[in-house]
């Protein structure tokens, strides 16, 4: 009660508050862009709470709170204010009402789901002119429905049809919490995220894994210092890097023929092979 009551009142100041004629909005605008007059400043944005009011009751079907959407509007209108240039005699509600519609829709966005979407310019054009778009296109002798309905609002806003399916399935229903519960029973309840499959590796498998990683590296180090200057070269360009040398290329590098290369390469591998299960035969399974 108290937030509607202060709701009305602060509509009844709005619509009170006089009218400014562009000379006194003009002169208003110098003394707060030149003297930093705050008296200024108030008064012009208290002649134009109106024009917030109004904006603000255009998004109202969002359904968040008309005074949040006043506030932001607000936010808006003042940083209209603080960037208006009266020198280029264009009046101010002219200009404040792109900042004030901007804020008002930033607010939307970030506050309508839990999940933040309409990060750029076609996705937010989309998510505010989807309803009155799908509106207008199922009315009349030739309404659209379905994929025609999708296609034609993907042309006139220039998105995809998927995201205008997406976008639309979003605005269709609410929010659900992973945590709702779904089963309730005497043997105990169960909740939604309880039933999402994951194909990531479990915490103990990945934990494992990246041990095994780190072995076979200082393994490999160590049976590394087995092979000669050339060996070690060959293994190195050829097994070790992602994109390996052909034998044709390293032939040419070190002045051998490729056959020569492809010897030079099966002996070394053979060489860590020993070594590597000499120093413990039970890391068979990491050297195979």
């Amino acid at each position: 009660m108290k937030s509607q009551s202060a709701r009305r009142t602060m509509i009844r100041a709005a619509m009170a508050a006089p009218y400014l004629q562009r000379e006194e909005e003009y002169d208003l605008a110098v003394r707060w862009k030149e003297q930093g007059d705050q008296e200024a400043l108030h008064k012009i944005t208290s002649a134009h709470m109106r024009l917030v009011i109004s904006m603000a009751s255009k998004f109202r079907h969002f359904g968040l709170a008309m005074s949040d959407l006043i506030q932001e509007g607000h936010v808006g209108l003042l940083e209209a204010a603080a960037r208006f240039e009266p020198e280029r005699e264009v009046r101010f509600s002219t200009y404040a009402t792109w900042w004030i519609r901007a804020s008002i829709q930033d607010y939307i966005l970030r506050n309508w789901s839990i999940v933040r979407g309409g990060t750029s310019s076609a996705q937010k054009a989309l998510f505010f002119n989807l309803r009155r778009l799908r509106a207008r296109l199922s009315q009349g002798s030739e309404s659209l429905s379905g994929t025609a309905m999708y296609r034609e609002i993907a042309t006139a806003l220039k998105v995809s049809e998927g995201d205008v399916a997406l976008m639309d399935s979003r605005l269709s229903g609410p929010d659900s919490s992973l945590n709702a519960p779904l089963i309730e029973d005497e043997s105990g309840s169960a909740d939604r995220q309880d039933f999402l499959v994951s194909d990531a590796p479990l915490p103990d498998e990945m934990v494992s894994t990246s041990i095994d990683d780190e072995r076979r590296v200082t393994w490999l180090k160590s049976a590394l210092d087995v092979l000669s200057e050339r060996e070690l070269k060959i293994i190195r360009e050829r097994r070790l890097q992602d994109d390996g040398a052909t034998l044709e290329a390293l032939g040419t590098k070190l002045g051998i023929s490729k056959e020569r290369v492809r010897q030079i390469e099966t002996r070394a591998l053979e060489k860590l092979r020993i070594a590597l299960l000499e120093t413990n035969a039970d890391r068979a399974a990491y050297v195979a």
